[in-house]
């Protein structure tokens, strides 16, 4: 079959030494990153000695992840904009789009809020448990993002042990700021 003329490979457009992420990758990253976000603010939201108010800390938590979806998104707009001013608005729009895993992964913290809002727990216990889900999903997302670059299971556990880490990180520090 003969080459045509107006076809061009992606390698050709990419920057020579930088590959683009694969969407699952993206995934995995903007996960893990709300994962962590997630489980800062819950543990800073849960303050001991004042009146719980878990419809608001869900409603911060919610706000949070969308602010920092859309300061994300718009800060690779910025960098396409300055990489090449005649980027398509539909591609502008695609990147800021792009980062609803962030804003997904912490959706499960936001529930655990709503719950407690529905008196079906605490408040505390709706953030402990946020931070020990968040945790296991560390664990669970580095794993994945392991296997995705095609570690085997010894080192993808590693992985997901490290990212772990960071979600005991904030435990640790929750407790020790209580």
């Amino acid at each position: 079959m003969p080459d045509r003329a107006d076809h061009v490979p992606p390698e050709a457009t990419a920057p020579r030494g930088r590959r683009r992420p694969r969407p699952a990758e993206r995934w995995l990253f903007r996960g893990i990153y709300g994962l962590v976000l997630a489980s800062a603010l819950v543990a800073a939201l849960d303050v001991p000695g004042e009146e719980a108010d878990p419809g608001q800390d869900a409603l911060w938590v919610l706000l949070t992840a969308m602010a920092a979806g859309a300061a994300h998104g718009y800060a690779h707009v910025i960098a396409q904009r300055a990489a090449r001013e005649a980027a398509a608005r539909l591609g502008r729009t695609r990147a800021m789009l792009a980062e609803w895993p962030l804003v997904a992964a912490v959706l499960p913290t936001v529930l655990l809020l709503l719950g407690a809002l529905a008196q079906w727990w605490s408040e505390g216990t709706a953030a402990e448990v946020a931070l020990l889900f968040n945790t296991v999903a560390l664990f669970g997302l580095g794993v994945s993002a392991a296997r995705t670059a095609g570690l085997g299971w010894p080192a993808s556990c590693r992985a997901g042990v490290a990212d772990m880490l960071i979600g005991l990180v904030v435990i640790a520090a929750d407790a020790l700021i209580e």
